[in-house]
């Protein structure tokens, strides 16, 4: 019988019972595909990392993620829930500054924040953003989100956004617009499979508290999930997707705080940074995260 060590990680927040769940798997070495997949399933969290030696001498671990229902190829929050773990659990917080993770979209290097000699946070910068145009009405993506049509705000285009993952992105005017939706899942996912996107992410400048830029929510059907708490990879995707369509200044470099989850009771916060690089621009998502549950899964 094999015995697997497993954690669950709450990411993007610092207290217990925020932010999103992850589970992660330290040492995947020698599980199938079939007994991940299988494992995913029975953790039932929206993402389930699984860490193993790597293929390449320059990066630390190849990382794969899996929802309860398929692989796919990133996850923002679980990697911020792996990093932590490996931090702390494991020591390699006294190993470097850095983790660098191999991942079906690239490396994907994963740095410690410390503060007064302590773990503060974990910042991944993930791959190089991309946008895409579609074209759907405002009418259609409205009615399939639950909100009205006039809660979609025009001044911005409804997009394809990618930072490793595509996703569907829909500005809405208000916060309250925002947390009123009530999506019609199964039409949802069959537009998500139709465009190859992995989520659908609202977001808007209308944030609750003066100390957040943007307030988002992100629905995932398509991958199994109804409802993704606080997502790094969606929001790693809208900061792309903000900068690229000159939405804020291209010529500086940002820093702000994104606030997700409030709607579902599992408030979280990210910090992006975005960087001016010589090949576009450099995308780093970064959160605080908790251990909540350790154990062993027998196979």
């Amino acid at each position: 019988m094999k015995e697997i060590k497993v954690y669950h990680v709450d990411a993007f927040t610092n207290k217990s019972f925020g932010g999103n769940t992850a589970g992660v798997v330290p040492n995947a070495e020698g599980l199938t595909k079939i007994e991940m997949q299988k494992i995913a399933r029975e953790l039932n969290l929206s993402e389930t990392a699984f860490l193993m030696p790597p293929t390449g001498k320059d990066n630390d671990f190849r990382v794969r993620y899996f929802t309860p229902s398929e692989e796919i190829n990133f996850c923002g929050h679980a990697t911020v829930g792996l990093s932590w773990i490996m931090a702390l659990e494991y020591g390699w917080i006294k190993k470097g500054t850095q983790i660098k993770l191999e991942t079906n979209i690239g490396m994907i290097p994963v740095e410690w924040a410390i503060k007064n000699g302590e773990l503060d946070g974990v910042i991944m910068t993930q791959v190089t953003p991309k946008i895409k145009d579609i074209e759907i009405q405002p009418d259609i993506i409205s009615r399939l989100i639950g909100i009205q049509e006039n809660d979609i705000d025009n001044r911005y285009p409804i997009n394809l956004a990618y930072t490793g993952n595509w996703h569907l992105l829909v500005p809405v005017k208000t916060a309250k617009a925002i947390d009123s939706a009530t999506p019609l899942l199964d039409e949802l996912a069959d537009i998500n499979h139709k465009y190859n996107v992995s989520t659908t992410h609202l977001f808007t400048f209308d944030s609750f508290d003066d100390g957040y830029k943007l307030y988002t929510r992100d629905f995932a059907p398509a991958v199994g999930i109804p409802e993704d708490p606080v997502t790094g990879a969606a929001n790693g995707a809208l900061a792309g997707y903000l900068i690229l369509q000159g939405i804020i200044d291209s010529g500086i470099n940002h820093e702000f705080k994104i606030a997700q989850g409030h709607a579902i009771g599992r408030p979280g916060e990210l910090v992006i940074n975005i960087i001016q690089g010589e090949n576009g621009p450099i995308i780093r998502v970064g959160g605080k995260a908790v251990v909540t549950i350790s154990g062993i899964i027998r196979l």
